[in-house]
């Protein structure tokens, strides 16, 4: 299956710190974009809405986590979102709610349109937030990735549906 556009759709995940939730989100939906054959016809990355950990890799239990579920996600590097950002990518994902916030404060009203909670696209998981796993333990990073999984499943089915198919 092949994009019927000429560029990519992009997709941007955001959390806070840009080290545990939406680096795994990144990794999660690479992994489900190449396994759908969509490489060329989608374009993902992650970025934080703070500056805390520019430059970093994601969290080491992150990492572990995705490791155990046979994703690598060691080469990214956390960076902040930025203005250029809401003009570059089509799905601007937050993690939960006050990422959301801070994301409407940076992006112009006639980008809202482009951002979302990413849980929306699981509402069977009877949540709209992803909780952050950092200040708790390995169980918690195990409950994110499920919640991610499922997301990035519901996300997907609606690119290939709204954006690929030309629907």
């Amino acid at each position: 299956m092949t994009s019927t556009q000429n560029k990519p759709v992009r997709v941007l995940f955001v959390c806070l710190g840009n080290i545990c939730r939406s680096p795994t989100a990144q990794a999660v939906f690479e992994y489900k974009v190449r396994a759908a054959g969509l490489e060329g016809a989608i374009e993902i990355d992650s970025a934080g809405t703070s500056a805390y950990h520019i430059g970093e890799q994601p969290d080491r239990r992150a990492q572990l986590t995705a490791r155990r579920r046979g994703i690598d996600m060691s080469g990214q590097r956390s960076r902040q979102v930025s203005r250029i950002d809401c003009e570059r990518f089509d799905y601007i994902l937050a993690m939960d709610s006050d990422n959301l916030y801070d994301l409407r404060r940076l992006c112009s009203p006639e980008q809202s349109h482009k951002l979302a909670r990413f849980l929306d696209f699981a509402p069977q998981a009877g949540i709209r937030d992803v909780p952050d796993p950092y200040y708790g333990g390995s169980s918690g990073f195990e409950n994110v990735f499920d919640l991610i999984e499922m997301a990035a499943d519901g996300l997907l089915a609606d690119i290939v549906q709204t954006r690929l198919n030309g629907s």
